[in-house]
């Protein structure tokens, strides 16, 4: 199946999201457990010994081993089953002040020592090419140490047989409700990662994360309008458990919200519902309106407009000739009173947030994960950077945010988890908030986006849109996106709910760099209010 085809099977082709397949497809897999540590560890000193007889002033090895699994429906019939399994090991090193990185699948002593020893050449070449020499922030060996997702189901050793029969009830429920297409996909990756570098860091990490994703389709015979309303449920970094399908109750009466366990049957038949009401809702008249933002919609939000033109390597051109740059400069930072955001807004990363994507122990340069601000009480503070990126902004560490997406490809600076912090009242719940909006828009669900190059200018539409009248949800609307730029869209928050309210959402598949990989990340917030945004519709005129 080609890539355009998988696209189109899942109903997903739309934003940024990247739907890749990739290692070697194997019909069923055998032992999942990672390999012992003990045997990585002697791999990986075999290549990290060549690099440094040949020259290399630094050197590490990421031995990978990676799983993948996609199981694919719609109505009846499962439309494929998909399987792949790649293992190598990638070495990268500092040598003559240049970078060389070169990749083996064939894990013997003599392939990764030549592995090791071609990196070297490579740097050496480049070295010769290089105005600066290649300037790493200090960091100390952390030993011999492992990290794993806290997971309670393994989702690689449930059978394939019990995953099918849940998305097969999934696309019956949403049929019974009223739908005329659904489809439901269950997405599985788990990455068995060694690293070991010549800092003294041997680090052994097996990460896991799950998306399941539905969409359900309604067709009005009599007009051949449709609508779509795809899943709440949120891809996330948990085991087979978010699939238990414990309630979490209504949220202002109108949806549900699926943080920590996703109910996919009962979400199956709301969409199917709730396709049915968008076709008979009123559609949007445009103008200005007050916000209220759910955090299964406002993640895409933040992800497009905080975490990506916060990448250091974005804001330095690096990424100019392929994604473009961004407005959040150097100049602006340096001031230390550039106003991204109203006081109410507290943008962080974090690399630890138990359940999220991005969650790991260590990077994929041996560096420990932590939590930093990017915005505090509205002002940018920092940037999103990696070890050779620190000095240029004056800096003495990595914030541990170098991942690759296998150990065929060179690590880089990639996105952390980027999230809005809760607000200071914790009564402050997402009825309370609606109840003080005259005229405004509910927004749930991420929907269509566009943003420039410069992460400034943007639309964003969603799944669900409420219309508030004088404190309350009067019916659902339709035909719904606003548009601000981004430092006018965040100047206008004037409130965060509480900590309560707080959820994730996030990307599965992020795409970046060349050549383009992809990164999964998630979002968090909560229920946050922006007074006085543009919004337009987007009905089509005939």
């Amino acid at each position: 199946m080609n890539r355009r085809t998988f696209l189109q099977s899942t109903g997903l082709a739309t934003g940024s999201l990247l739907l890749p397949i990739w290692g070697r497809s194997v019909s069923a897999f055998g032992e999942t457990a990672p390999l012992p540590a003990a045997d990585k560890k002697k791999l990986a000193d075999i290549a990290l010994n060549a690099a440094t007889k040949k020259g290399a002033t630094y050197a590490d090895v990421r031995i990978g081993r990676y799983l993948n699994q996609f199981i694919i429906t719609r109505e009846n019939r499962v439309e494929n089953i998909v399987n792949t399994e790649s293992y190598g090991a990638g070495v990268r090193v500092i040598a003559d002040g240049g970078w060389g990185f070169f990749a083996t699948d064939q894990l013997t002593p003599e392939s990764i020592a030549s592995a090791a020893e071609q990196a070297v050449a490579i740097a050496k070449a480049n070295g010769k090419l290089q105005e600066m020499p290649v300037e790493l922030a200090p960091q100390k060996g952390v030993g011999e140490v492992s990290w794993r997702t806290p997971i309670q189901k393994n989702a690689f050793e449930v059978p394939v047989g019990e995953k099918v029969k849940l998305l097969l009830e999934v696309n019956a429920a949403a049929l019974k409700a009223g739908a005329n297409f659904v489809n439901s996909n269950l997405f599985q990756v788990n990455e068995q990662k060694y690293f070991a570098s010549t800092d003294g860091s041997y680090i052994d990490q097996d990460v896991h994360r799950i998306w399941p994703a539905m969409g359900a389709t309604v067709i009005d015979p009599k007009t051949g309008k449709f609508q779509t309303r795809r899943g709440l449920g949120i891809p996330c970094g948990r085991g087979y458990e978010y699939l238990d399908g414990k309630p979490e109750g209504k949220l202002a009466g109108v949806c549900t919200r699926y943080t920590t366990s996703y109910d996919m049957v009962e979400d199956a038949t709301n969409a199917a519902k709730q396709a049915r009401e968008k076709i008979a809702a009123k559609s949007v008249e445009a103008g200005q309106y007050d916000l209220v933002l759910d955090p299964s919609h406002l993640w895409l939000t933040i992800h497009e407009s905080v975490g990506h033109p916060l990448e250091l390597d974005r804001v330095l051109g690096y990424e100019a000739n392929f994604a473009g740059t961004s407005f959040a400069t150097l100049d602006k930072w340096k001031t230390g009173t550039f106003k991204y955001g109203s006081p109410q807004v507290h943008l962080v990363a974090d690399k630890l947030q138990p359940g999220s994507l991005g969650a790991v122990g260590y990077d994929d340069e041996g560096v420990p994960c932590k939590k930093w601000d990017l915005v505090k009480d509205g002002i940018l503070v920092n940037y999103q950077k990696i070890r050779d990126q620190a000095h240029i902004v004056g800096q003495q560490e990595s914030d541990g945010c170098c991942y690759s997406q296998g150990w065929s490809d060179v690590q880089f600076q990639r996105m952390p988890n980027v999230s809005l912090q809760p607000g200071n009242d914790p009564k402050l719940t997402t009825a309370e908030m609606i109840k003080g909006v005259e005229r405004g828009i509910y927004i749930v669900g991420d929907g269509s986006f566009s943003i420039d190059q410069q992460r400034y200018n943007f639309q964003f539409g969603g799944q669900l849109f409420y219309e508030i009248k004088n404190g309350e949800i009067v019916g659902m609307l339709r035909d719904v996106a606003y548009q601000a730029n981004t430092q006018d869209f965040w100047n206008s928050c004037v409130a965060v709910c509480g900590e309560n309210d707080y959820a994730l959402g996030g990307s599965f598949f992020d795409g970046k760099g060349q050549p383009e990989q992809t990164s999964a990340v998630s979002h968090g917030s909560s229920t946050a209010r922006f007074n006085k945004i543009n919004v337009i519709n987007t009905a089509r005129k005939i």
